[in-house]
């Protein structure tokens, strides 16, 4: 009997092999080459691309590898959808993901842009919403799933402190609208149905203003 957890365990891992192993399996060099048409979008350096009061692209740099090779093959096989992405997601194999995903995990993370002209009233409701959460509209805190500064907490909670403003507002957008789902339990989902406009408004861009790195 004391040998069920261990099977089930070991069951549980084969599950989701392919995104365990993406970290080993990616070669950072040849992903490095794969991941020149992201440059577009995402930028040489991985920091991405924010344009004020326009669209967003997310910074990849230091991202967990794991995230971004699951990412890669949702946009692929339609579980999230974005015209863009679906077209240059479907230009990589398998393999050509998992070195995409090392590549861009190894890059030093840059810092979010967007925001810094918010008040203080909204930067301290952000950093409300981030790090304590609001229990009177049972929203949980985003450091809960998020991990310590919001930096990421393994392979299904990114890094989303020093993320910009523009791209965190619209995934949070998504997920109420029910247009993104692709989270574990829809945990994000649940979580943006009970924010308000402002809400999430103010706790983009308080992360966009946080370090993505340990100080």
């Amino acid at each position: 009997m004391k040998q069920i957890p261990i099977t089930l365990a070991t069951l549980g891992m084969l599950a989701f092999s392919p995104f365990i192993q993406s970290a080993a399996a990616g070669d950072p060099a040849k992903g490095a080459t794969a991941a020149a048409t992201c440059i577009g979008c995402h930028q040489a350096d991985g920091g991405g691309k924010h344009i004020e009061g326009g669209e967003s692209w997310p910074r990849l740099a230091g991202l967990d590898a794991e995230y971004i090779a699951k990412q890669i093959h949702d946009f692929k096989n339609g579980t999230r959808k974005n015209a863009s992405m679906t077209v240059f997601a479907n230009m990589l194999t398998d393999q050509q993901v998992l070195d995409v995903a090392a590549y861009y995990a190894q890059l030093k993370p840059t810092e979010g842009e967007g925001g810094e002209k918010a008040s203080a009233a909204i930067l301290e409701r952000g950093e409300q919403i981030a790090n304590r959460g609001d229990w009177s509209q049972y929203i949980v805190s985003c450091k809960s799933c998020h991990g310590p500064g919001n930096r990421g907490a393994g392979s299904d909670f990114p890094g989303i402190a020093g993320q910009h403003a523009g791209y965190i507002e619209a995934q949070l957008k998504a997920w109420q609208e029910g247009t993104r789902k692709n989270d574990p339990q829809n945990l994000m989902g649940t979580i943006a149905k009970r924010m308000s406009e402002e809400d999430i408004h103010a706790v983009a861009v308080w992360l966009a203003n946080q370090s993505p790195t340990a100080k």
